[in-house]
């Protein structure tokens, strides 16, 4: 009952998060700063009243070591960076490579993993990871640019999961300091220069506000689904979020899949395949 429950809560966490682009495209009109500042305000108030309401007195704690403070303010900055990043390419029509940058991230986390934490590559691993490299080289080289939209959700992400492993807080308490840190940011810009919006449009201000809630509920369900099933699950289910991204980027959206996104993708899946495949057999042997 305890893994179904996990795999339950893991499923509309990834299922929400896969559905997403479908929210921020409703904001198109709205400046890409102007949702992440939203998004980041909102989130604070959102997760800050969750954590009080089911008492978590740690709290006063965390907010009171300057140590803690300085490692979350970082981790604040990188999920930030990445949440703009992501509402930029969806609302300029840019899902496919936003879905890219999350099939990467796996890819990156092992990396991360080798330098920073001394885990070792194996050979299917480190095939893995060249795969991807050269799926990556393939699409830069035919479209003329590198795609550092992936890239750089990736990289984020990746160096957000390596600080947030080091560390003890549960999603939620970590969400909601890291977001209440860099919230003064987003209260002054949004006083500042974008008065419009903050008064004027009504309809898009309540969707800017639900952004805390969209934002701050998956992250809830996931980290439920963390303590209940095994991470091998997890890793398989986490494609789900990034394949629900291209096809609405492909479908939906009527965004261009090309002969090079075609091999490119295909040798990024590939390196999915072996990494994932790996981790099964290991952990059943």
């Amino acid at each position: 009952m305890k893994f179904g429950k996990g795999i339950f809560y893991a499923v509309i966490a990834y299922l929400t998060w896969g559905l997403l682009p479908l929210f921020w495209k409703l904001l198109e009109n709205v400046p890409s700063v102007d949702i992440l500042a939203h998004r980041i305000l909102w989130s604070s108030v959102f997760t800050m009243a969750f954590c009080l309401a089911m008492k978590r007195s740690y709290l006063k704690k965390y907010f009171s070591s300057l140590k803690s403070l300085a490692a979350l303010l970082i981790t604040g900055i990188l999920v930030s960076t990445n949440w703009g990043v992501y509402i930029y390419a969806v609302v300029s029509g840019q899902i496919i490579e936003a879905s890219l940058g999350y099939f990467i991230n796996p890819l990156v986390s092992i990396v991360l993993g080798m330098i920073f934490l001394g885990e070792k590559l194996n050979k299917i691993q480190l095939a893995a990871f060249m795969l991807a490299m050269v799926g990556v080289g393939y699409q830069t080289i035919n479209y003329g640019h590198f795609p550092w939209i992936a890239i750089i959700l990736a990289v984020t992400f990746g160096v957000y999961g390596l600080m947030k492993k080091k560390m003890s807080y549960d999603s939620m308490t970590a969400l909601a300091i890291e977001t209440t840190i860099i919230a003064p940011i987003a209260i002054a810009y949004l006083i500042f220069w974008d008065k419009p919006y903050t008064i004027h449009n009504f309809s898009e201000t309540i969707l800017l506000i639900l952004a805390g809630i969209v934002t701050a509920v998956p992250l809830y369900w996931f980290g439920m689904a963390a303590i209940k099933i095994n991470l091998y699950a997890i890793g398989f289910l986490q494609y789900l979020a990034p394949s629900m991204k291209l096809f609405l980027g492909v479908f939906l959206f009527n965004e261009t899949f090309s002969t090079t996104h075609t091999v490119s993708f295909s040798l990024i899946w590939a390196g999915l395949a072996l990494y994932t495949g790996d981790i099964v057999l290991r952990r059943l042997k």
